[in-house]
């Protein structure tokens, strides 16, 4: 318990690191601003209809598909490309502590980082909404209009239909939340271990992490390949199944009569990338040769 404890307190001093800091400041400002650009269609398309949302739509549809799961990505990567936090007072704490509780303190970090993140992205996204937004666990009328016709499509809003007869809405925003949290703290392990074995290996592996996404997309890889309508829903399943990026989108899973991910295997799949990659990180810090400019004077 004595580690764990000096393990939160280590957690807690990268958190307040997150005061006055531009890197932060500015990470959390795009959040925002990405949040915005993806609501005000529906918003615009509520008001000029006269039509009502539900409370937490917005924050589904903001992940409602694989591109805008990758917008968010690249945020995270601003968020955690400076990981572990080698300031000048790791010295301090390498006194106190041995370096794996010094290590198991940055992912806690990471994890609440994450977490924080998601959070204020779903409050930024229930604000935005606040105006026109009932609470009740029902979908809305916007949903169903987007979900049902072509509007969706031309205002590039992603309302699927098998979300919507299939699932209720906090339900599936608690799945999209945790989906969204297990994709970054994922990226964040990457991030961790690469900085840990190369300088500036994170930003490199979570680029290229980020790429996947694109790369394993169906659609595109049918218009490269030239591969057939027929044998696209077997190359999307395939997608679906090792595409990190598919795994975060809600609507690429299981709902009982497809072949991709169940949501509990994507879970799985996030929980065994992060924990092998931190245990990696924990191994490696052992004889990580820490390096230090001094302090400020």
């Amino acid at each position: 318990m004595g580690k764990l404890k000096r393990a939160l307190v280590m957690a807690r001093e990268n958190f307040r690191k997150w005061h006055r800091n531009p890197q932060m400041a500015m990470c959390f400002l795009l959040a925002f601003v990405f949040c915005y650009l993806l609501s005000d269609k529906v918003m615009q398309f509520a008001q000029a209809h006269d039509t009502y949302l539900q409370a937490a739509e917005t924050f589904i549809w903001t992940f409602g598909d694989a591109q805008s799961v990758l917008g968010i990505s690249i945020l995270l990567l601003l968020l955690f490309s400076g990981m572990p936090n080698l300031t000048n007072e790791v010295p301090y704490f390498m006194v106190r502590a041995d370096r794996w509780t010094w290590m198991l303190g940055q992912i806690i970090y990471l994890i609440l980082a994450s977490l924080c993140f998601m959070l204020f992205i779903f409050v930024a996204t229930v604000i935005l909404s606040a105006g026109r937004a009932y609470p009740a666990n029902m979908w809305s009328d916007t949903a169903a209009i987007l979900g049902y016709s072509d509007i969706g499509s031309q205002l590039a809003v992603p309302a699927f239909v098998k979300v919507l007869e299939l699932t209720e809405p906090y339900a599936c925003t608690v799945h999209i939340f945790f989906l969204m949290a297990g994709y970054g703290v994922t990226m964040a392990s990457i991030v961790l271990f690469l900085n840990l074995c190369r300088n500036n290996g994170g930003m490199i592996g979570g680029v290229i992490f980020s790429g996947l996404g694109i790369v394993m997309n169906p659609d595109i890889v049918a218009e490269w390949f030239g591969i057939s309508m027929e044998r696209l829903r077997f190359a999307s399943i395939i997608s679906g199944w090792i595409s990190p990026l598919n795994h975060a989108t809600y609507y690429m899973h299981n709902f009982g009569y497809d072949n991709l991910p169940r949501l509990w295997q994507s879970y799985l799949f996030f929980a065994l990338v992060s924990i092998s990659l931190f245990a990696a990180s924990l191994a490696k810090v052992r004889n990580y040769p820490f390096q230090f400019t001094g302090t400020n004077g």
